[in-house]
């Protein structure tokens, strides 16, 4: 049987994230911090254990207490991870599969957000429309830096008053929401392709109708 919160039709709902990384933690809190009109109490969270099974647990344990949870993963992470596995033991990328198949089976109001190979490549697609295919995030942080020269991976840049990440991006959000949004979805037999799944979250409806996507 599906496990879904039972959603309230009124009032301010309540939307977690589950993140591994600290950039996507602090563009979140951008996007909280320069929306004061979303009526979604949004909640970004970064496990104090990184690893997929620390994760999945908090996804599940959120799911019950929130309308939504979005689980954004990079995936470079899980294929180092499955690069590095002992002979014979379960690789990352196949207990990742694991849990998102049960994700899929029991729970109505988690969503997966899938960024191949990282959160680079979702901000990349708000100034190029590309398929391309990055083995690691450098390679996308390098292609990202010619439209964002002065672009790290760091609190001051993402959280710069008057000028943070969010607030940069947001003019091209509905281009970055149409190039995801061709790209071919995650395939677990076939993981090399370049992709985002970012547009998952901004085409939900509470957050479409306020930010003025499409």
């Amino acid at each position: 049987m599906r496990k879904t919160k039972s959603i309230q039709p009124k009032g301010k709902q309540k939307f977690a994230f589950v993140v591994d990384g600290e950039c996507e933690f602090w563009y979140i809190h951008m996007l909280k911090r320069n929306e004061k009109s979303i009526n979604v109490d949004l909640k970004p969270e970064i496990p104090q254990k990184k690893k997929n099974y620390d994760q999945f647990k908090k996804v599940v344990e959120l799911s019950a207490d929130y309308d939504k949870v979005f689980w954004i993963i990079d995936f470079d992470v899980i294929k180092i991870e499955t690069l590095k596995a002992k002979r014979g033991t379960k690789t990352a990328l196949l207990e990742f599969k694991e849990y998102c198949d049960e994700i899929n089976n029991s729970f109505e109001n988690v969503v997966v957000i899938i960024n191949n190979p990282c959160l680079e490549y979702w901000i990349l697609l708000h100034f190029e429309t590309t398929s391309k295919y990055y083995e690691t995030c450098d390679g996308v942080t390098k292609q990202l830096k010619k439209y964002l020269p002065e672009y790290n991976k760091s609190q001051v840049f993402y959280t710069k008053q008057d000028n943070d990440i969010y607030l940069r991006l947001k003019p091209l959000l509905s281009k970055a929401i149409t190039n995801a949004e061709r790209l071919e979805k995650f395939d677990f037999h076939n993981p090399d392709s370049g992709m985002s799944e970012m547009q998952l979250f901004f085409n939900t409806e509470q957050i479409k109708k306020i930010i003025g996507t499409k």
